[in-house]
């Protein structure tokens, strides 16, 4: 593979980009497909579309002097196939040809992310049941990036784990932390369960990454750059002499095990698709960020997205659309304890502080709340949970309403709409948009904010719930009165266990984590 690429660099290989094989899936129309590959400068490349031996459409493209790359923009194509996709190099010296054979048009999603994205179909509950179940679905093509990082913008991907495939239990389960993504397999198994036509699905994730490491420096210049005007940089990530002591030694290995320098995998495992035409994204991370950088991550999160919306909008020239849609995990669950906030501010942070998706920083984009599936006894750590089926669904839902405007789809939980405190009777009374499934009542799960005296900065004080209607809550806030001047809810690490927050939705969505900074 290693001389492969040597040989793309050299330009002396006539050759599909890397990401291009028998089995793919290319995008659908209204997009037009971009097929891109390496050959002789200055000669002219045929792109030939052919279906049972026929062929159907003609693409030409001259081989650029400089990048000794050419370029295609198939026709638009509805969905199907298969087909054959021919690339001819008219050469000086004699005719080269290269054949790409069973590739259907369907909808291609780029699945990105950290350890929890990487984790394998093998590595969840009822993995010989979902295993069993790949044959079943021979129409989800996947494909895998390699771990790979650069300093430097790379053309193209330089390794790659898994070429494209028809789904199998061996390529989906193939070892822990390593390819396939359960959360991106799963995800797209339900969107062509809705569908029914071909997906494709290209994983490019690492586990233990901070957003930096996923962000090109345009984007980290837009949430502040250092003085030196380098890209901010956390403490925790510095050699260990200069680290933080808010940065336990301990977490160190699991939460930033991956590459640590900004933009690296930008540079080698994003950049290299922008040719590709795909219809949107799934992102699951943040944990490194619960330690790293955590509160500019409202800026670096939605920065990332517009950046990455930007980039394969002008790298598919104009075929992936400029506000494709973008899905997200809400982060899940790693420690029991209470004493500090990392994981609830990350949450939020994740939402742009709006505390749900989508919303005006963060338009046509749609979020899976993930923080009920907590799992204690994951044999990968805690931080690891192995439900990732609730995960997709909840990702699939949104895709729906969002990406493809299912009308009438509920895709996200309930998220209150008016709360009013009543001093007299020491009550908070939370009013939300959707009718209210109460699993349980709860002491802790809200928290008020309130000052017993003037001038004191407030404290934050369970608010235990009192009574529950089908659309409002009632909470108790002893000892505030009239001071309550925030509220908050499930703003803990393990705010309840595994699907038992107290509020859902008739849908079983949970409803997310929010903070409110200013009740009247």
């Amino acid at each position: 593979m290693f001389f492969l690429f040597l040989l793309i660099c050299l330009g002396v290989a006539f050759r599909f980009a890397s990401y291009y094989g028998d089995h793919m899936v290319l995008q659908k129309k209204p997009a037009g497909a971009v097929v891109w590959g390496y050959g002789e400068a200055g000669v002219n490349v045929t792109v030939s579309l052919s279906k049972d031996g026929k062929v159907i459409m003609k693409k030409m493209a001259q081989v650029k002097e400089h990048s000794e790359t050419w370029k295609v923009v198939l026709a638009p194509m509805d969905h199907g196939g298969p087909y054959s996709v021919m690339a001819e190099q008219h050469s000086r010296e004699e005719p080269k040809n290269l054949t790409l054979r069973d590739i259907y048009f369907g909808d291609v999603w780029l699945c990105s992310g950290q350890s929890n994205m990487e984790m394998t179909v093998s590595q969840i509950i009822n993995a010989s049941v979902e295993l069993s179940k790949a044959p079943l679905y021979p129409y989800v093509r996947v494909f895998a990036a390699s771990l790979i990082q650069s300093e430097v913008e790379l053309q193209d991907l330089a390794k790659i784990d898994l070429e494209w495939s028809i789904p199998t239990a061996e390529n989906l389960g193939h070892g822990s932390f390593s390819y396939f993504s359960a959360v991106c397999w799963l995800f797209g198994r339900h969107l062509y369960e809705t569908l029914r036509y071909p997906v494709g699905l290209v994983e490019s994730s690492w586990g233990g990454t901070c957003i930096e490491a996923w962000s090109s420096g345009r984007a980290l210049q837009e949430c502040g750059p250092t003085p030196n005007g380098s890209p901010p940089l956390a403490l925790c990530i510095q050699p260990a002499r200069n680290r933080s002591s808010d940065c336990p030694p301990f977490l160190l290995p699991t939460l930033l095990s991956g590459p640590k320098m900004p933009s690296v995998l930008w540079d080698a495992m994003i950049h290299p698709l922008l040719n590709m035409s795909l219809t949107g994204v799934i992102w699951y991370q943040g944990e490194s960020n619960a330690f790293t950088n955590t509160d500019l991550y409202n800026c670096t999160f939605p920065a990332l997205i517009a950046d990455w919306r930007r980039a394969f909008h002008a790298g598919s020239d104009g075929q992936t659309q400029p506000l494709f849609p973008f899905g997200f995990v809400q982060l899940s669950t790693f420690r029991r304890q209470r004493r500090d906030d990392r994981f609830p501010r990350l949450r939020w942070h994740q939402t742009a502080d709006y505390g749900y998706a989508p919303n005006k920083r963060m338009p046509n984009t749609f979020m899976a709340v993930a923080l009920d599936l907590c799992d204690e006894h994951s044999p990968y750590g805690s931080i690891h949970p192995r439900d990732k089926q609730n995960v997709a669904y909840r990702l699939h839902l949104g895709a729906r309403a969002v990406a493809y405007g299912e009308k009438g789809l509920v895709f996200q939980g309930p998220y209150p709409t008016k709360v009013v405190v009543d001093g007299a009777r020491a009550l908070v009374n939370v009013t939300y948009g959707q009718e209210l499934l109460l699993l349980l009542m709860h002491d802790r799960v809200f928290e008020v904010c309130c000052s017993r005296r003037a001038q004191e900065p407030c404290q934050w004080v369970p608010a235990p719930m009192v009574s529950a209607s089908s659309h409002t809550v009632t909470l108790s806030s002893p000892g505030c009165r009239a001071a309550v001047s925030r509220l908050r809810y499930a703003w803990a690490d393990w705010p309840c266990e595994y699907r038992m927050c107290p509020l859902y939705n008739k849908h079983l969505l949970p409803a997310p984590p929010f903070v409110i900074d200013s009740l009247h």
